[in-house]
């Protein structure tokens, strides 16, 4: 079982790592610096949510661990764990065609709403990652 001891660590230079789905109360760390921003984790078993300077990131129902996430313009990586099925909200950038990978396998082309939200479904199971990667179509 993946989880992330601390709520949220760094994985090198690019990456943060972060959530635990098998906590039964809320916990969360505010303040964590990475490159310059500061980041703030909320986790437990009914949601993590990832914000980077105040601004919404990530969002999973339920709770997920998520590990070596990076984010660029372009792109957004991360592998996801939890207990079950979860619905995985991520801002990106308003009313574009984003690619959505899930293994490797092409999900198809989505565009994010007018707030720059995206939904993505994950099919988990305990003690298996599943790679979610979203890339933005040019055009």
């Amino acid at each position: 079982m993946a989880v992330v001891e601390g709520l949220i660590r760094r994985e090198g230079s690019h990456a943060l790592s972060f959530g635990d789905y098998t906590l039964e109360k809320k916990s969360k760390l505010s303040d964590f610096e990475f490159q310059g921003d500061l980041y703030k984790v909320k986790t437990y078993y009914e949601i993590t949510k990832l914000e980077k300077n105040g601004l919404f990131v990530y969002e999973s129902v339920p709770g997920t661990t998520v590990l070596n996430f990076k984010q660029t313009e372009e792109e957004t990586e991360f592998s996801v764990e939890g207990k079950e099925d979860a619905q995985i909200t991520l801002e990106l950038e308003p009313e574009k065609e984003y690619e959505t990978f899930v293994n490797g396998e092409s999900m198809g082309v989505m565009k994010t709403n007018l707030g720059g939200k995206l939904m993505l479904s994950a099919s988990l199971e305990e003690n298996t990652a599943v790679t979610m990667k979203v890339v933005k179509v040019n055009g």
